[in-house]
């Protein structure tokens, strides 16, 4: 169990392509086939172990510890591969997958692109990216609510991507625990949607406090909800006076311009400047 989340997350992650090959992974080794589900035999110190609080504290530390090293041990990498990293957080039906497909299909011919996909079960979101073109692996989580350092190396192992190009790492569907873990990204971009409230950065802080970029989708839907853009932006500035917020909506095209923009000022300025006019001549 999770010492950090309470999650079932002791069980081993799986990583899956969606498309059939095999490989091995360390003391793991998988046969995959198209939809095929993995089974993992965990012995006795898989099982839920009870903790007093002041061990439960300590253990939390350790584990928070012992993932910033791995994280630091995947940002040393992809540092040297001159790879970008985000890391794509938002709760269940914020958009961030239709986001991707998106941003994937309108840039990915002067940007070389790849996903890490982390659910608790199902390929469907891999198969949606791979259905644009994109390099993308899966990981499935069982019983976890987050994707944790470890994980992410394991799935930058088995992806590679290209040196120079972005990685986007779709996050498990949750607004709390992820925010704890760190992959070794660059940033963190949260996503809402005007569906959800606007008071979601005054109730998950801890999220709202540890990105650069929230994305509000799904405005085209602003004259039917109840959500205010300007209170939204106030109360993420209250939890995180640097945080920038980007209203857009993926479904109508609209604000995704500034989401690109802002894609591109993430990479060094002559790379940033080069990309971006080319983007821009492609989109006219």
């Amino acid at each position: 169990m999770c010492a950090t989340c309470g999650c079932g997350d002791d069980a081993a992650a799986v990583i899956r392509i969606p498309h059939g090959h095999s490989h091995e992974h360390g003391d793991h080794q998988h046969d995959h086939q198209h939809g095929e589900h993995h089974d993992h035999h965990h012995g006795p110190g898989a099982d839920h172990v009870h903790l007093p609080p002041t061990e439960t504290v300590t253990l939390e530390l350790k584990v928070l510890a012992k993932n910033d090293q791995l994280a630091q041990r995947n940002r040393q990498w992809l540092a040297e591969r001159d790879i970008l990293a985000l890391n794509m957080m938002s709760s269940p039906g914020a958009g961030k997958t239709s986001l991707l497909e998106r941003t994937i299909r309108e840039l990915g011919d002067d940007l070389v692109v790849s996903v890490i996909e982390g659910d608790q079960a199902t390929l469907l979101d891999a198969e949606r990216i791979h259905a644009t073109g994109c390099k993308v692996v899966q990981i499935n989580t069982g019983a976890g609510c987050h994707l944790d350092a470890e994980m992410m190396y394991r799935a930058l192992e088995t992806l590679q991507p290209a040196p120079g190009s972005l990685l986007f790492v779709e996050n498990v569907g949750n607004l709390v625990c992820p925010a704890l873990f760190d992959l070794g990204e660059k940033g963190k971009v949260v996503v809402i949607s005007v569906t959800e409230g606007t008071d979601k950065p005054l109730k998950y802080p801890h999220m709202f406090a540890a990105a650069e970029l929230v994305l509000v989708n799904k405005i085209d839907l602003l004259p039917y909800v109840d959500f205010d853009l300007d209170k939204c932006g106030k109360f993420a500035a209250s939890v995180n006076p640097g945080i920038q917020l980007l209203p857009l909506s993926v479904s109508t095209g609209e604000g995704v311009d500034h989401w690109y923009n802002w894609l591109f000022e993430q990479r060094n300025p002559l790379k940033s400047s080069t990309l971006e006019g080319a983007v821009k001549q492609g989109l006219d």
